[in-house]
């Protein structure tokens, strides 16, 4: 699987149009979140995905500088297709996020929002939860933070 790695402004008019779409359907469609995912931080972000030979985003999630939304740099709207779950991608995505994260941010912790039922897959990872598990946008969440690599 070939993997992107590149900042808003080098994302093609193909690639955001896909990306929000997926987004879309895992986040509002297949969810129910009912918050807006264009929240202003896709502009600073580094975008990670995988895409198909026909353009369509396999798995995404994004990458934000330290003191953007947390004081360290974080990954979010992290997802897999559901049409490809199963197959260890979303392992595979992860594994490529910290390394990106290592590379662009190095010698910092990384803070993830996960989905509570997410908190072991995480955990393989090395995050380590932090507090008590809270709402966002009518899901359990778990903060969470991996040592600085």
């Amino acid at each position: 699987m070939n993997w992107f790695c590149c900042q808003f402004d080098r994302l093609s008019n193909e690639q955001l149009y896909a990306i929000l779409s997926v987004r879309q359907q895992v986040f509002v469609i297949e969810q129910n979140v009912q918050c807006l995912d264009a929240d202003g931080l896709d502009i600073d972000a580094w975008h990670i995905f995988s895409q198909s030979k026909a353009g369509e985003i396999v798995a995404y999630a994004r990458l934000l500088a330290p003191h953007t939304r947390y004081p360290e740099p974080s990954i979010g709207r992290v997802l897999v297709r559901k049409s490809a779950r199963g197959e260890g991608i979303g392992h595979q995505l992860v594994s490529f996020c910290l390394e990106k994260c290592n590379e662009i941010y190095p010698e910092h912790a990384i803070c993830i929002s996960a989905q509570a039922h997410l908190e072991k897959f995480y955990q393989y990872f090395g995050f380590k939860s932090v507090g008590e598990a809270y709402d966002d946008a009518g899901i359990p969440h778990r903060m969470m933070i991996k040592a600085e690599a």
